[in-house]
């Protein structure tokens, strides 16, 4: 039991850990300590939710729909680029008074721009439903399988919600338009690559 729950826990740690749209959209709010419990929650309870999909077994469903992957590559690079644009577009206009301020966006907004990358990263359905689902197969009895799955939903709250209010730790450097527009640009680049990465990856499907 032990040894499938810590299996879980550092699998599933060590997939979340990659910089992707999800953790630098957690950080951003964190920064800003603008609805970060919600957010927070809400990568958690999605993570949480796909890591029991794909511990159940439903990891197999790239096989009954084996253009999933293709789809979800395609709107997964659609949005990445939509998003590090936005983010590149407010490095060149500049005016961070409301992050100075501490203020970001209205709730339902926020929520918005976090379901998007979570649900539509195709990254996120081959970690959970794919790699992690099958990980778990080598666990038996199903205890064991319930051990593993459980210590890797753990991870994902523990990771994000350590982000999350682990970011307020860099608050007294983000106290100038200047560290807010190197942030933004870095996120841009970030999203971007992932989303070439995304679409490169089309003509395998």
């Amino acid at each position: 039991m032990l040894s499938a729950a810590l299996t879980g826990y550092f699998t599933a740690f060590s997939l979340i850990l990659a910089i992707g749209a999800q953790n630098a959209f957690v950080l951003r709010q964190g920064l800003l300590r603008s609805h970060v419990f919600l957010i927070c929650l809400f990568c958690a309870v999605s993570d949480a939710l796909l890591i029991t999909a794909g511990v159940a077994g439903f990891g197999a469903m790239v096989e009954y729909f084996p253009r999933m992957p293709f789809f979800l590559s395609l709107f997964g690079a659609a949005f990445l680029l939509f998003y590090g644009a936005t983010r590149f577009l407010a490095a060149w206009r500049g005016g961070y008074e409301m992050e100075l301020s501490g203020k970001g966006l209205d709730l339902w907004p926020a929520l918005g721009v976090v379901f998007a990358c979570t649900w539509l990263n195709p990254h996120v359905y081959l970690d959970t439903l794919g790699l992690i689902g099958a990980v778990s197969t080598q666990f038996e009895p199903a205890s064991q399988k319930w051990a593993f799955g459980t210590a890797a939903a753990f991870a994902s709250f523990s990771f994000f919600f350590g982000l999350g209010y682990g970011a307020r730790l860099l608050a007294p450097v983000m106290q100038t338009p200047t560290t807010w527009r190197v942030l933004d640009i870095g996120i841009g680049i970030v999203m971007w690559l992932i989303a070439f990465g995304l679409i490169a990856s089309l003509g395998s499907y």
